[in-house]
């Protein structure tokens, strides 16, 4: 059963140094307040899953929180390269980083085998594909029905799941909505799983067929407005396309940036300081 917690104690409960943890929301919901709590907690050795990593797991690489990364595409979206990934995996700063690289169809499918307690999952996938040749993690086996070749991969479980959502009710029942990405099934495939939510009501008046994660699903709501800027939540916030723009100077150098998080992130007690003295800098 879910337990409203700030997002501080729900970090220092939940998230154990060297633990698998998926970062998860697609376009908008993205779990930024989350990152930074790590990063300020000083969480190290995790194995970061995402299928999109941007700008939260820059932070985190560049943080020197991270020695594994699973991932289906890296970049700052609509700008260019994340440059903390690729110093951490082109030069071993400020660690090594080892990369564990799959397709979209393939680590949304092993989110789906994880969320169902399956130990692999089976795609049509990587015909043609150069991909499975530097990944030992893609395998391939042959339909017993069939004869068919089909793609095996590892199933996605985490030990924490954190996601971003619009809404909870007091009892820790979470509904979103919009592009869903992969929430769903990264919050079901994990041990544990934190939720920030944009309001806390009495009442999700949630429609029918709406996404909702129940209260036995989760370990933790935490209540954090604007919890994913500079993504978007929708319905909620817009999304701060000057940020991105910012971010490639700010990640580019690698005293600029740490002398940025230090500033923003362990310089502050919380997202929202953080978001204050963003403001003010503005």
């Amino acid at each position: 059963m879910a337990e409203l917690l700030t997002l501080r104690e729900a970090v220092e409960r939940f998230v154990n140094d060297g633990d698998t943890v998926a970062l998860e929301g697609f376009t908008h919901l993205i779990p930024t307040a989350a990152s930074h709590e790590l990063i300020r907690q000083g969480k190290k050795d995790l194995h970061l899953v995402r299928m999109t990593p941007d700008l939260v797991y820059d932070l985190l690489i560049g943080a020197g929180c991270v020695r594994k990364l699973t991932f289906s595409w890296g970049g700052n979206p609509g700008v260019g390269s994340l440059h903390r990934l690729r110093d951490a995996v082109e030069k071993g700063w400020p660690r090594d980083l080892e990369i564990d690289e799959h397709s979209h169809a393939d680590l949304a499918n092993s989110y789906v085998a994880g969320a169902s307690g399956l130990p692999f999952a089976v795609l049509r996938a990587y015909a043609g594909s150069d991909l499975p040749k530097v990944n030992p993690n893609i395998k391939f086996i042959n339909c017993p029905f069939t004869g068919e070749q089909l793609a095996a991969v590892p199933s996605v479980r985490p030990d924490v799941t954190v996601i971003h959502a619009q809404k909870a009710d007091r009892k820790g029942n979470v509904l979103l909505w919009g592009i869903l990405g992969v929430q769903k099934e990264a919050a079901l495939a994990a041990k544990r799983c934190i939720v920030t939510v944009e309001e806390i009501v009495d009442d999700l008046n949630a429609p029918m067929n709406s996404c909702v994660l129940p209260t036995w699903a989760l370990s933790a709501v935490c209540l954090v407005p604007g919890g994913s800027h500079p993504s978007y939540a929708h319905g909620y916030s817009e999304r701060d396309n000057r940020f991105y723009q910012a971010w490639d100077p700010i990640a580019r150098d690698r005293d600029t940036f740490n002398a940025w998080i230090d500033t923003y992130i362990r310089g502050t007690k919380d997202f929202s300081e953080f978001r204050s003295k963003l403001a003010e800098a503005k």
